[in-house]
């Protein structure tokens, strides 16, 4: 199969000239490997080589020994290799000596040095929809930071729902690529089974209970893109599962799936309102593709079809994820607003420096008008003496038009957006 460029490729480029080693964390079969094999010069596969265990114990430096970059795959599964690569950046004094990819984050428990000085980190997600050639990429987040852009006219080929909740439910793992849409709802669904009955439990070293993560993983899925804090993930899944499942393990669970980078969170934008609302502190929750929303379901093109409503909010979250991608690449992270008013914006983007986007996200055209008061009224709702005034307003749709309102926000098709 081809190699796929990725929009991290630079990043990770960038981050081997700076550093002695890099970090590159991203859930099982995102392309993490792939991507290190376009730089490393040499390999150690720690997962599948049987001599590691063994030079582990007896003469770990010996692992360390290859042209450089040195990609140590699944580094994760001998975590003491950490320390060992740290002293051998420090004795040679050099960029670009290895790559670390793993699918799972090590137990706290693992004594591990920071790192830091030695190491940088590169987030790795599944495929955007520029990747995957779904988006021209015409409309770049780093022009919407710009001050300045010119209004948006675009006009790319009109994507339909069809079109759009069969991607949803493809996801952008690589490996589905030129898969059809039956082999990829089978392929996603084998990857929750193994997620619930072998990698929860081996990255915990504790046997978990397969149906109680499929519990989990459903209340999930069915609140994906909504603010919903713990007691109404229980209540949902007493309700929905007829299971009892406590909050106890529940936090256990979701600490797991988060080292198995399979559950991201988008937390609240801390900002400064001069209201008397106060800002909410929930986070969203995402699968780290929404094909998994899906799969975790067992939800089908017929039943996204004929609920709209859920199918919005999976659009929400399948653009949420690319927006981080995006981010990623302009030094940006991305948040979500939220205040005791009950108003909402689906997602902001903020650069390191204080500089800030925001955008509504409607799966449908219908909603623009809606939107676009949101936005207006969370900058009203903003202390302007301690927080920058937004580089653009935007609301992302499903279309295929872009254009620039007459009261300046955005209207941007997700498939004219890029980086």
């Amino acid at each position: 199969m081809q190699y796929v460029n990725r929009i991290s490729d630079k990043e990770l480029k960038r981050k081997l000239d700076a550093s002695g080693a890099v970090l590159i964390r991203g859930p099982k079969a995102c392309g993490k490997t792939e991507s290190a094999k376009q730089f490393a010069k040499s390999i150690l596969n720690v997962d599948q080589d049987e001599q590691v265990p063994v030079l582990m114990e007896t003469s770990p430096k010996r692992l360390l020994i290859g042209k450089t970059p040195r990609l140590i795959d699944e580094w994760q599964e001998q975590p003491k290799i950490w320390n060992y690569i740290r002293h051998e950046v420090d004795n040679r004094r050099q960029s670009a000596q290895f790559i670390l990819t793993g699918s799972a984050n090590p137990e706290e428990s693992i004594k591990m040095h920071s790192g830091a000085g030695r190491f940088t980190t590169l987030d790795m997600r599944t495929l955007t929809w520029q990747e995957l050639g779904f988006s021209s990429g015409k409309i770049s987040m780093q022009t919407l930071f710009s001050d300045s852009k010119k209004d948006i006219d675009v006009l790319d080929e009109p994507t339909d729902l069809e079109f759009i909740i069969e991607k949803i439910i493809i996801g952008g793992f690589p490996t589905l690529l030129g898969k059809k849409l039956r082999q990829s709802i089978d392929l996603n669904r084998a990857y929750i089974d193994l997620l619930c009955e072998v990698d929860i439990s081996r990255v915990s070293n504790v046997k978990r209970d397969p149906v109680k993560v499929q519990n989990l993983l459903r209340s999930i899925a069915r609140n994906t893109s909504t603010t919903v804090d713990i007691k109404t993930l229980e209540l949902n899944i007493q309700k929905k599962e007829n299971a009892d499942l406590s909050r106890p393990t529940i936090y256990e669970y979701l600490d797991a799936l988060k080292r198995l980078m399979i559950i991201e969170e988008q937390p609240v934008w801390n900002t400064h309102i001069r209201s008397s609302a106060s800002l909410r502190k929930t986070p969203k929750r995402h699968f780290t593709d929404v094909c998994l929303s899906v799969a975790a379901l067992g939800a089908d093109f017929d039943s996204l079809i004929n609920d709209l409503n859920f199918t919005g909010f999976l659009f929400e979250s399948l653009v949420t994820h690319d927006l981080r991608v995006y981010a990623q690449a302009n030094d940006a992270k991305v948040y979500h607003y939220q205040d005791s008013y009950g108003l909402e914006v689906d997602a902001i983007v903020q650069k390191y420096n204080g500089d800030w986007i925001a955008f509504e996200i409607k799966l449908g055209t219908g909603q623009i008008e809606e939107a676009a008061k949101n936005l207006h009224k969370m900058v009203s709702r903003l202390d302007k003496t301690k927080v920058k005034p937004p580089k653009s307003l935007n609301i992302i749709t499903g279309t295929g038009i872009s254009y620039t309102r007459k009261d300046k926000i955005n209207v941007i098709s997700l498939a004219s957006l890029g980086i």
